[in-house]
C-alpha cells in the first residue's frame, strides 16, 4: 500500500475521513467493495471524466480515480464541482 502525506493545510477530521477513503480504495479489488460504506457515495463521473470514479470524502471533497483489473489508478482528491 502506498503511504500518505500529512498535511496541515487540512484539519485532522479532513485528513482521518481522506486517509480511510484512500484506504478503502487501495484494498478494493473491485468496484463493489467500495459501494460500503454508503456515504462513498460511489458512482461514475461524466464528460471529459467519463472513465474515473468518484467517493465522497464529505460534502465538498471528492477522491476521483480510474479502475482497472482491480486496481485503482491516477487517484486525485478535488473540489470538482
Amino acid at each position: 500500500m502506498s503511504h500518505f502525506v500529512r498535511n496541515d493545510k487540512f484539519g485532522k477530521e479532513f485528513q482521518l475521513h481522506n486517509t480511510r477513503r484512500l484506504e478503502y480504495i487501495a484494498y478494493a479489488t473491485c468496484l463493489d467493495d467500495l459501494r460500503v460504506p454508503p456515504s462513498n457515495r460511489l458512482h461514475r463521473l461524466r464528460g471529459d471524466r467519463e472513465d474515473q470514479y468518484s467517493i465522497s470524502i464529505n460534502d465538498q471533497w471528492r477522491i476521483c480515480f480510474r479502475f482497472k483489473d482491480g486496481d485503482a489508478y491516477g487517484v486525485e482528491i478535488t473540489d470538482y464541482h
